[in-house]
């Protein structure tokens, strides 16, 4: 019974519950407790007013600046990138930027300069496949600032069923195990933010909860307010104490595919007047090339609120990756597809080798079924999977497959059929 007791016990500041918590400091007096990680904040904020009024005895303590000298530049962020990342260059340029700003952002804190630098978040717009994602999760490796990635398609409008806006943050506070003064310098971001574009543009009697509704939600995140987050996340708990997280400080990207914007652009460029015209900017543009001119309005006209567009003002794209990008995916990344594989038959004593010409027969049928780089992995998948069957319990220290072995698992999964069925779909 007292173990259950100690189990429901929650700080009185931030309602941290004890198993969430390094330790729980009873008070002398009342039966009340809080937390070590509101002890270290409150120490935080006696630091700040101390320094502030112009005593220094414990500003050697301050742990809340940032040392810009330790900070990565963003030619160094790119280059990390790099790595990972095959192409993207516009992308990665803007997010190395946008990354290093936010340190310093950071830093500017408390420098007693009247101008305030305003954040810039981020929007990436690009089909699927082409490394929103792995841009994010890759920066992730290389920061030391709270990083959380969460999904815009559960969210729903307060009071409907599904995670509400402030559940983005609990991620973050996870992150930096619950201590809200570092996840308040965090970076947060949101995918398949274009799933959330209104249904309509003309007002309907119904309440667009998943739509609109959470566009409207998202705003205060984006611009900066204190938001009480739910610490265990949902209304499952709806006697829990609420965490007050000031969002100013933390930098939002959001990345969509954003499937049909193209013909919003086309539309765009390609309008005309009746008769003829010799001005560049209005030839007509091929297709594949239509993302380059993305432009606030083309978001608009998806279905994204001219308010969340404001508050997302960098805007920059992802480029549809041609053959040649594909094959280097292949291969040339440090977590490449190819080395995944290398690795996990060398754990079984296998050298794994694969021909020039299988690895072209896998970038051509991820052409041809439009399965861009996430494609890659499902056909090498099948591809492999009676070799990772068999070849474990055998004695062959050698495999190299070829592009006819390739060739004749395909076919064997059927999985010429299955993927022209679902390109179709």
């Amino acid at each position: 019974m007292a173990n259950n007791k100690k189990k429901n016990l929650t700080c009185a500041f931030c309602g941290r519950p004890a198993d969430m918590s390094e330790a729980l400091i009873p008070s002398a007096t009342t039966d009340t407790y809080i937390c070590a990680e509101c002890v270290d904040n409150i120490h935080n904020l006696l630091v700040e007013y101390r320094t502030n009024s112009g005593d220094k005895s414990l500003n050697s303590l301050k742990d809340s600046e940032t040392d810009l000298t330790k900070v990565p530049k963003p030619a160094e962020i790119s280059a990390f990138l790099d790595k990972y990342v095959i192409g993207q260059d516009a992308a990665k340029r803007y997010l190395s930027v946008a990354v290093y700003n936010h340190y310093k952002r950071i830093a500017q804190h408390g420098d007693g300069d009247d101008v305030d630098v305003e954040k810039s978040n981020i929007i990436l717009v690009g089909p699927t496949g082409t490394g929103k994602t792995l841009l994010a999760r890759t920066i992730a490796k290389l920061l030391d600032v709270p990083f959380a990635i969460v999904d815009a398609t559960v969210l729903t409008e307060a009071g409907y069923v599904g995670e509400d806006v402030e559940s983005l943050l609990v991620r973050l506070l996870q992150a930096s195990d619950y201590d809200v003064a570092k996840a308040e310098r965090g970076i947060v971001f949101i995918d398949e933010i274009d799933k959330i574009a209104r249904k309509s543009d003309n007002p309907s009697i119904t309440r667009d909860v998943s739509g609109e509704g959470v566009q409207q939600g998202l705003l205060k995140l984006l611009e900066g307010s204190v938001v009480n987050v739910p610490p265990q996340g949902g209304r499952k708990h709806p006697e829990q104490k609420m965490i007050p997280v000031d969002t100013k400080n933390i930098l939002f990207i959001c990345g969509g595919a954003f499937d049909g914007i193209e013909q919003k652009i086309a539309h765009r460029l390609n309008t005309r007047v009746v008769g003829y015209s010799t001005d560049p900017t209005k030839q007509r543009v091929e297709r594949e090339h239509y993302l380059n001119f993305v432009a606030p309005q083309d978001l608009k006209s998806f279905g994204l609120i001219p308010e969340i567009i404001g508050r997302l003002p960098v805007l920059t794209h992802l480029e549809h990756l041609d053959r040649n990008a594909l094959r280097r995916i292949l291969t040339e990344p440090n977590n490449a597809i190819v080395r995944q594989y290398d690795k996990l038959f060398r754990m079984d004593g296998v050298k794994l080798t694969f021909d020039d010409d299988a690895l072209d027969l896998v970038v051509d049928k991820a052409i041809e079924y439009k399965l861009g780089a996430r494609g890659l992995r499902s056909i090498v998948e099948t591809i492999m999977i009676d070799a990772m069957f068999e070849l474990p319990s055998t004695d062959i220290k050698e495999f190299t497959v070829t592009a006819k072995y390739a060739l004749d698992q395909l076919r064997k999964a059927n999985f010429e059929t299955i993927a022209a069925s679902n390109n179709e779909n």
